[in-house]
């Protein structure tokens, strides 16, 4: 029994001994199964790579080109190659060019390109050209100065869009050599300097003040031309009013002195012509003294003056001559002209009834001469 009883006691120390030395080689088994999991994730994202949309990826081997792949997941060779990524994307760039133009006027001229990298160009575009923006900078301020300065500040306003379109030109045949394609090359300002700006619009307003200033000089010359033709078109209408009326006149005196002879026997033309005109006149003399605004009127006083009145119309009918004459310059219109001689008693007596008509109607002045005595009445 005791012999069986040391057998287990051995046998159980050997196995508490084993167990002792599996622990340490269960430790590092361990460590060594996570450091070869990390290398192999570090593996993997060196290996899996993906190029997005609108962009591409160059591959080099050892820092040597290899190729060019295109959007979506690739595999690396770990450790052997690396990717770089071109956009290709349209880009703009902005640039401020100051220059001088012919006329010796420093201006601001404002550039915006827009470009992109061809895509069959993809190799030249990412090792030719270090900092494409500032060789594109470079080639628009050598072009705009090989342009403005051979221009007028005036005729650059007028040429922009030209001097856009050859910007564009000249950029386009460079850079495509270097895999950039140039869509636009836009001036989109001229800016002089303040001063020279405030005098551009002191010219435009003082031209503009001139232009308007011959506008209302035009217009002025119209009207004043039609209304010269208006008033000589009232002139004719209005004389030709004035005959109608003379004429109305004269065939109503005929047949009035037509009448009296018929009713009263024995009466002359001339007797019946004394009596209209004497009463004409004293119906005119009457409007003048009734008439406002009336200050001196000179008559004679003595008990024979009808009768001389009678007397001094009658023997101006009679010798063919007569008239009424305005003090001033010209006859006011509706009275008779200076110098006129009536064809016949009747167109007298319609004159003397135009005399009093402008007497009511306000005229300034009434002065009515009966040359072959002096006899004169005078209003105003």
């Amino acid at each position: 029994m005791l012999g069986v009883s040391h057998q287990r006691a051995r046998r159980m120390l050997a196995e508490r001994r084993g167990r002792v030395c599996m622990e340490p080689v269960s430790s590092v088994f361990v460590v060594l199964l996570i450091f070869l999991a990390i290398v192999a994730l570090v593996v993997i994202l060196k290996t899996l790579y993906t190029v997005r949309t609108a962009s591409a990826g160059v591959v080099e081997r050892f820092g040597k080109f290899d190729r060019i792949t295109r959007p979506g997941l690739h595999v690396l060779v770990p450790f052997a190659e690396r990717v770089f990524f071109v956009d290709l994307q349209v880009k703009q760039a902005q640039f401020s060019v100051e220059t001088k133009t012919r006329d010796n006027v420093f201006v601001q001229i404002p550039v915006s390109v827009q470009y992109q990298v061809l895509d069959e160009k993809i190799f030249d575009a990412f090792y030719r050209l270090s900092a494409p923006q500032k060789q594109i900078e470079s080639f628009v301020f050598n072009s705009i100065l090989g342009h403005v300065p051979k221009l007028t500040l005036d005729e650059t306003f007028e040429q922009q869009s030209g001097i856009s379109v050859a910007v564009k030109v000249e950029l386009d045949q460079i850079m495509s050599g270097f895999g950039f394609n140039i869509l636009t090359a836009l001036v989109t300002d001229i800016i002089p300097d303040v001063k020279v700006k405030a005098a551009m619009n002191d010219i435009n307003a003082a031209q503009r003040a001139q232009v308007a200033a011959q506008a209302r000089g035009e217009a002025d010359k119209i009207l004043k031309v039609k209304q010269a033709e208006a008033e000589a078109q009232s002139k004719a209408l209005q004389g030709q009013g004035i005959a109608a009326e003379r004429q109305a006149i004269i065939d109503g005196l005929r047949a009035s002195i037509e009448h009296f002879r018929e009713t009263v026997p024995g009466s002359t033309a001339d007797d019946v012509m004394a009596l209209v005109l004497l009463t004409q006149y004293f119906d005119t003399l009457r409007d003048i003294g009734t008439r406002g605004g009336t200050n001196t009127i000179f008559l004679p006083n003595n008990p024979g003056a009808a009768n001389d009145f009678q007397t001094q119309i009658l023997a101006g009918l009679r010798g063919g001559v007569g008239g009424w004459a305005d003090d001033r310059a010209g006859a006011a219109p509706g009275f008779p002209a200076a110098g006129r001689v009536p064809g016949t008693i009747a167109a007298s007596v319609a004159d003397l009834a135009h005399v009093r008509r402008g007497a009511t109607d306000r005229t300034p002045y009434v002065h009515f001469v009966l040359r072959e005595r002096g006899l004169r009445a005078r209003t105003g």
